[in-house]
């Protein structure tokens, strides 16, 4: 087993060296929550640009961690992944550190094999001949000790290239988090290797695609947090919840993303969606579409919504503080940008984003199962302010939004309270996960010109 790293104070640090970081290139706004992990560091920027004494870009690429005595305990092969994690996900990086105990290492590692797997779905060099037996395969090289795939041309080919420095390191954790990774990998690659060519058309379809691309992130994050013992073993084996979790923000990044998505050609929406109220998607974009576009707007808010019942249910389970703040900060990021979205004509003409302000208020904020529940009942109640008499929708939202302002309202006297004894690591790492959240959340316009990363094949 991969030996767990001190509990140093050092994600103060981390997150003043995480704001540092210059803009990198990116792809094209990435489906996969997995990819999601390392979209560009613009929103972090927007979000930190008060700052003047930032240190120079090259900072953060030679400071994989401040606290020295963590890295000399630690294999050479592990500080490489924890290099390549620096540079495949620059600020995600930053939050996988401030996890506790060897919970770290299982999700460093968790973190890269599906980087390398996602580099795979992403190469279009690749034949799909030789690439849909790869992904299918992809978790059985774990245990080859010199498999490695030197012929892709994306960015993040290092991954693949020195797979064996990964697997390596994944052999070396316990066999409850590698049973989990390896599983995971396997589910995520078959799945991906299903949808290279297929559209997303119905609402299970559409289910089934978030299952694969972030569903299943969840699910697996949350049986390393059961692994590790920081967290009850029904964290991990609830895996509807779990999915749940990974569904919410993948909806929300998808129905977000609307223009940007249709104006490079790609189409995420599920056709069973859009086709009630146009002869096609990209109709929506064009003024005179303007009410069939909010009808099939908020149809797909309310199927959104539905998980966040689940959403609160499964934070309530949680007992560690880092783990709490790694899951809560980008689900409530999620409902403030879906009370941002709903009834907005301003999806189909431009960006759509939660202001500055508003992100920074949720990051300190999440940090407790009381101030979460109070977020999403706001929220909730912004939203059913927007609900239109007309809405074709209107009652399955009503219905939902009634269930969720249930769920919030529920007697919170047992609930623990985590800000009495919040330390000043905890604050800053909770900063940092919400300006990852943001990062996540937010439109990424200089992806639009890399052109590069996505789940492709739709």
């Amino acid at each position: 087993m991969a030996g767990a790293c001190c509990k140093c104070n050092f994600s103060l640090s981390v997150f003043k060296r995480s704001l540092s970081v210059a803009p990198r290139g990116c792809g094209s706004a990435p489906r996969s929550l997995l990819s999601c992990w390392r979209r560009g560091e613009r929103a972090l920027r927007e979000a930190a640009r008060p700052s003047s004494a930032l240190r120079p870009a090259c900072f953060y690429r030679h400071s994989t961690f401040s606290c020295l005595s963590c890295q000399e305990s630690m294999s050479e092969s592990l500080r490489t992944c924890y290099l390549y994690l620096n540079q495949t996900s620059r600020s995600f990086a930053a939050v996988i550190q401030a996890l506790d105990g060897e919970l770290r290492h299982a999700v460093c590692i968790f973190y890269l094999v599906l980087r390398a797997l996602d580099t795979v779905e992403d190469d279009m060099t690749i034949p799909m001949d030789k690439k849909v037996p790869m992904l299918n395969d992809f978790h059985t090289f774990l245990y080859q000790d010199e498999w490695r795939f030197t012929e892709s041309q994306e960015k993040d080919r290092q991954v693949l290239a020195d797979f064996p420095t990964i697997s390596v390191e994944f052999r070396n954790l316990a066999k409850e988090y590698r049973d989990v990774i390896s599983d995971i990998c396997h589910r995520m690659g078959v799945g991906m290797a299903e949808f290279l060519e297929k559209k997303v058309g119905s609402m299970k379809e559409w289910d089934l695609y978030c299952h694969y691309v972030a569903g299943l992130v969840g699910i697996g994050l949350s049986q390393l947090f059961s692994a590790s013992q920081l967290e009850d073993p029904e964290v991990g084996r609830d895996t509807e919840m779990a999915n749940s979790m990974g569904l919410f923000l993948q909806k929300t990044n998808i129905i977000r993303d609307y223009l940007e998505d249709i104006q490079v050609g790609r189409a995420f929406w599920p056709q069973e969606a859009w086709s009630q109220f146009a002869g096609r998607l990209e109709d929506f974009a064009q003024p005179e579409k303007l009410d069939s576009a909010l009808s099939c707007l908020n149809f797909l808010v309310t199927d959104a919504l539905r998980h966040v019942p689940d959403v609160i249910a499964y934070l309530s389970r949680l007992q560690n503080q880092s783990i709490f703040n790694f899951c809560a900060i980008p689900q409530v990021m999620a409902i403030a940008t879906l009370s941002t979205c709903y009834n907005n004509p301003m999806l189909f003409q431009g960006v759509v984003k939660i202001r500055k302000g508003q992100a920074v208020t949720l990051m300190m904020e999440a940090t407790n199962m009381r101030a979460v529940q109070t977020i999403m009942a706001q929220y909730n109640q912004e939203i059913l302010q927007k609900v239109s008499h007309t809405d074709p929708t209107r009652d399955k939202t009503l219905r939902i939004l009634a269930l969720i302002r249930e769920k919030s309202a529920v007697s919170q006297s047992n609930l623990p309270s985590r800000t009495a004894h919040l330390s000043p690591m905890y604050l800053s790492a909770a900063m940092l996960l919400a300006a990852l959240s943001w990062q996540y959340l937010s439109t990424t316009t200089a992806a639009q010109a890399q052109g590069t990363g996505d789940m492709k094949g739709q």
